[in-house]
């Protein structure tokens, strides 16, 4: 993530749960291979904690920050430079509800795009969204078929600009 002045982009986690416990509940590896933006080829690999129920990955793009807070042209979090609410739209999401025999994922296009993206479950099929009519997201809110199942525990991958 960016300390002291950056302008570019920054990538963001976002976890809409409780936590509870020390146990992994998932692995999500997430990459940047954005070549305009922050740390353009960087990976990093967050374990989401045991007791996440849910959550969210998004890219943000145009930010300028210096030190903790700043803004996004897209994907904006407040000038927080981490995010402990949804960021502003326009943002293309990767979403997760976890815990069970079973997890889901998705990718969200509903509240506009900002990033191609994939999105991957490790029992799972690979989301592929390279626009903003991109046929593996959900592109309006009645859009209920875009919903994968995978195995529980299952490992994740997003890659931004595949």
């Amino acid at each position: 993530m960016a300390s002291g002045a950056a302008a570019s982009s920054v990538l963001s986690l976002l976890l809409l749960a409780a936590f509870a416990g020390s146990a992994r509940a998932a692995t999500f590896t997430i990459t940047n291979n954005c070549g305009s933006t922050l740390d353009p080829g960087q990976t990093w690999t967050v374990d989401v904690p045991a007791g996440t129920q849910s959550g969210r990955v998004w890219g943000r793009t145009g930010c300028s920050f210096n030190g903790c807070s700043g803004s996004c042209q897209t994907g904006d979090c407040c000038v927080a430079l981490s995010c402990m609410l949804s960021g502003q739209p326009p943002m293309t999401l990767a979403e997760f509800t976890i815990g069970g025999s079973q997890d889901f994922y998705d990718i969200s296009v509903i509240d506009g795009y900002n990033l191609p993206m994939l999105f991957s479950c490790s029992t799972g099929v690979t989301l592929n969204c390279g626009g903003s009519s991109c046929p593996d997201a959900y592109l309006f809110p009645a859009d209920n078929t875009k919903t994968h199942a995978c195995s529980g525990s299952s490992n994740y991958q997003v890659t931004f600009c595949p």
